[in-house]
């Protein structure tokens, strides 16, 4: 009976703090769709898990915990699980505003990211055409009847990469084939059967990023905004894997802006911390990334290229002699950029983007 009532008093609370949602936005119905579809789409069971695991970490009791995610829902626009990501539970008031929620996140990329343009980061083949100047590498599209295109493209290839045009999130589909010159025929039509129909000439990395981990390509995703720089990660491979992302094991950490260091340790998806890389034991904090000031400034001028789309996550190759693209992603998430040990003062990323967004209106109204 007790259990009971106590789910009964956790339902009611979170019913609550969608209410305080509603009356905390008012008559922006924008906002106000988002949180009926939060509504409905809410994982109750999850939150409870959350609040429980919390309350055992932090000592805190329920009640106040239940609360204070509805403050943080209202006030900053996090979801529980933000709440507990970055740990919302140990910043005060002035410290939350400076996070980069999800409820923040959906909001730049409705506004700045037009949905007819978003086919070009999409359709990695639409991309690859469109970006073709910035990627630096050959590539060809399956599309069932260009087996002589593609025996061409393979001609004198050892490996290649090959990908679905679509839905790729995490890796998937994405895979290093070698190449049997004498059965190209037998590979086409696997290929095709797989829907893997992007093959690219497989990227070559500059020396320094490939010491962290040979056996993929260590990418750096650079967020522009407004045609400017306002976050940066690195990703690294792991366990001999191909790609560089952490639903393969990766690790991930942040890129200093200005110059292009690791200056906090890395995480994997568990949130285990690494200060040098787990199996070529090379050091990540200190490490720089070379030609910094060249891959930001690729990123600034790619985006210039499609104006509708405004904020987009770049993937980058720093190669041998320049960077270059790999893919774009037309969104590019929150969660990475600002985990709580990498945040010197206990200071989110949002400042950046505000910064950002106030440097377009101010352009915008110099041009009236």
């Amino acid at each position: 009976m007790k259990n009971l009532e106590k789910n009964t008093i956790l339902k009611i609370l979170v019913k609550t703090r969608i209410f305080f949602d509603i009356i905390y936005i008012g008559d922006n119905m924008g906002k106000l769709k988002y949180v009926i579809k939060r509504i409905f789409k809410m994982h109750y069971k999850k939150y409870f898990s959350v609040i429980n695991n919390l309350h055992k970490i932090t000592g805190k009791s329920r009640i106040y915990l239940l609360f204070d995610t509805i403050i943080c829902g209202f006030k900053y626009q996090a979801g529980y699980m933000d709440y507990q990501l970055f740990e919302m539970y140990k910043m005060n008031s002035k410290e939350r505003k400076t996070v980069l929620t999800r409820g923040k996140s959906n909001a730049i990329v409705k506004k700045y990211n037009n949905k007819d343009y978003i086919k070009y980061f999409e359709n990695k083949g639409l991309f690859n055409d469109k970006f073709k100047k910035y990627l630096k590498r050959e590539y060809v599209i399956i599309n069932g009847n260009n087996l002589e295109d593609v025996k061409q493209f393979l001609k004198g290839k050892k490996e290649i990469i090959a990908k679905p045009l679509v839905g790729t999130c995490g890796g998937k589909g994405v895979e290093k084939i070698k190449i049997t010159q004498k059965n190209i025929e037998k590979i086409y039509s696997q290929l095709l059967e797989n829907n893997q129909l992007l093959l690219e000439e497989v990227a070559v990395q500059n020396k320094e990023m490939a010491k962290l981990h040979p056996s993929s390509i260590n990418t750096v995703r650079i967020s522009t905004l407004n045609q400017k720089v306002v976050a940066a990660f690195l990703r690294i491979g792991n366990n001999g894997n191909v790609v560089d992302n952490l639903n393969h094991e990766g690790l991930i950490c942040p890129v200093d802006l200005n110059d292009g260091t690791i200056k906090y340790p890395a995480y994997d998806k568990t949130y285990t911390t690494y200060y040098e890389h787990p199996m070529t034991h090379e050091k990540l904090v200190g490490f720089k990334i070379p030609m910094w000031e060249e891959a930001k400034k690729m990123c600034i001028e790619a985006a210039k290229e499609i104006k509708e789309v405004g904020y987009i996550g770049w993937d980058v190759c720093i190669g041998e002699k320049e960077p270059f693209l790999i893919e774009g992603n037309d969104f590019p998430g929150h969660d990475m950029f600002q985990l709580p040990a990498h945040r010197e003062g206990n200071i989110g990323v949002y400042p950046i983007f505000k910064k950002a967004m106030e440097e377009d209106n101010n352009e915008n109204s110099n041009c009236k």
